[in-house]
């Protein structure tokens, strides 16, 4: 962990402007001495800002939950010695690279890289995080400050496709909330007492909000369908409509640029549809499975966006540096 935000070492973010700078440089300066303390007790010296390695029983468990294979590409903020993506090479086939602001490290890493005999799919570059071209990922490792990490998700709603796997070391990424979040045991960590890492995973959600129609023909009658959908992050709700009756639609999961969701359209008792699509541009592409009275029947199902609307977090307002005082 290596960075800097936006050309400055240290600087502290805040969402609330009663915020007081003073105590946010406080916490900073209390984590950036915890951090010291860790570099000088594992004999590591790479500079001034301090870095602290990932334990590599952490480093294979979020490879592990991000499921990393031979076709994904991996890429790696504040690399350090590069073990994340060395790791996910080597033991999984993938290729990727990681960026570090320590020519030191950067150096130490493609070396490690071609000790393991993984140079031709691990690289790793002297380079700002800020500077970094995101969109061939489909993998993101972070060990970054919490508010690094909150700088950073704009940019990786910018510039990360959908269904890309985000996995974070110990910080959260504020309103973002994960898909799955776990603590587990971590011996070797240079910091903290309790000798434990946290790791927080997420999936890039499509942007699913706006209104949808398509028509289908149901008993041999037409039937013109709406769905208007909300969304903030991963969450997703709305209502369908059709032949003048509108319910709420329930169940509704999106994961990358996968929607599924249920509807009863004819009330209670009547038909329940559960639909299950793929989000493309202004498409979506699946199945709708109806089942009546104990009856099932499954077919295509396409819907085109009519009308686009932001999903909440995109106006969100971005944090803001409080330079420490």
């Amino acid at each position: 962990m290596n960075v800097r935000v936006n050309g400055a070492r240290g600087c502290a973010l805040s969402r609330d402007a009663s915020v007081r700078p003073r105590s946010i440089a406080a916490r900073i300066a209390s984590l950036a001495a915890a951090l010291l303390m860790a570099a000088s007790a594992t004999g590591q010296d790479y500079g001034d800002t301090p870095y602290v390695q990932t334990p590599q029983n952490v480093v294979d468990r979020m490879l592990e939950v991000a499921k990393v294979g031979s076709k994904d590409y991996v890429i790696d903020l504040g690399s350090g010695d590069g073990r994340m993506v060395i790791t996910a090479a080597k033991r999984y086939g993938a290729r990727g690279f990681g960026v570090d602001l320590d020519r030191r490290l950067v150096t130490l890493s493609n070396q490690n890289a071609a000790k393991a005999g993984v140079a031709d799919k691990a690289q790793f570059f002297e380079r700002d995080i800020y500077e970094t071209d995101l969109s061939p990922a489909s993998v993101v490792t972070i060990y970054l400050l919490p508010e690094v990490n909150l700088m950073m998700r704009p940019r990786l709603f910018a510039m990360l496709k959908p269904g890309t796997r985000v996995v974070s070391h110990d910080y959260n990424m504020g309103e973002w909330p994960p898909d799955l979040t776990f603590t587990m045991d971590a011996p070797n960590k240079p910091v903290g007492r309790d000798k434990t890492s946290k790791v927080f995973y997420w999936v890039v959600p499509a942007k699913a909000a706006g209104r949808w129609r398509w028509r289908s023909a149901e008993g041999g009658a037409q039937r013109d369908f709406e769905l208007l959908l909300n969304q903030n992050f991963q969450k997703v709700e709305g209502t369908l409509a059709a032949d003048g009756k509108s319910v709420a639609i329930e169940d509704a999961k999106l994961v990358g640029d996968t929607l599924t969701f249920v509807a009863k359209l004819d009330g209670p008792n009547g038909a329940r549809q559960e639909f299950s699509g793929r989000i493309v541009n202004h498409g979506i592409d699946g199945t709708v499975r109806t089942v009546r009275a104990g009856a099932t029947q499954q077919g295509a199902w396409s819907a085109a966006r009519t009308e686009v609307w932001e999903p909440r977090h995109y106006t969100l307002p971005p944090p803001t540096l409080v330079p420490p005082q």
